[in-house]
């Protein structure tokens, strides 16, 4: 990785980008669920009503999120704030499997109270637990000062 070009980013970077992302998914799956399951999907204790929610609200999102980061190395919140994710080593695209790996890490990273996901705040390269197990940094070019 070229130190004097990338940087890495940090957790309220990071923070903006989900929830970027966050909204953008919400608007394309609430529509979705209303369809299928009409207004008692909303009062239900249920956490996962069929294996249509499933698909809905876990597996699509997944597969959407995978394919932007293959793709762009980004999701659409990413983008928006100038990053990518690349791999720790080379700063090169990371493979899909790293990908797949980081996404299902996100599951190790929040299980524990979400000290996965914080673990950004803290650690040198603003790795989560996530991008440690698979090998990922999220980068950004450096801003320059005024010339």
């Amino acid at each position: 990785m070229q130190d004097q070009e990338l940087e890495y980013v940090g957790f309220w970077p990071r923070v903006g980008a989900s929830l970027i992302d966050t909204v953008l998914l919400l608007i394309i799956l609430i529509p979705i669920i209303h369809m299928v399951y009409g207004p008692s999907y909303w009062a239900s204790d249920s956490f996962i009503q069929g294996p249509i929610d499933f698909l809905i609200n876990y597996v699509l999102p997944a597969i959407a999120v995978i394919a932007f980061w293959v793709a762009r190395q980004a999701t659409p919140g990413k983008m928006a704030i100038g990053a990518k994710i690349v791999d720790s080593k080379t700063g090169r695209s990371a493979s899909t499997g790293q990908l797949v790996g980081r996404y299902l890490g996100y599951y190790v990273s929040s299980i524990p109270l979400l000290l996965g996901l914080i673990w950004v705040a803290f650690d040198d390269k603003k790795q989560g637990w996530h991008d440690k197990l698979a090998g990922t940094v999220v980068v950004r070019a450096k801003e320059r000062g005024p010339k």
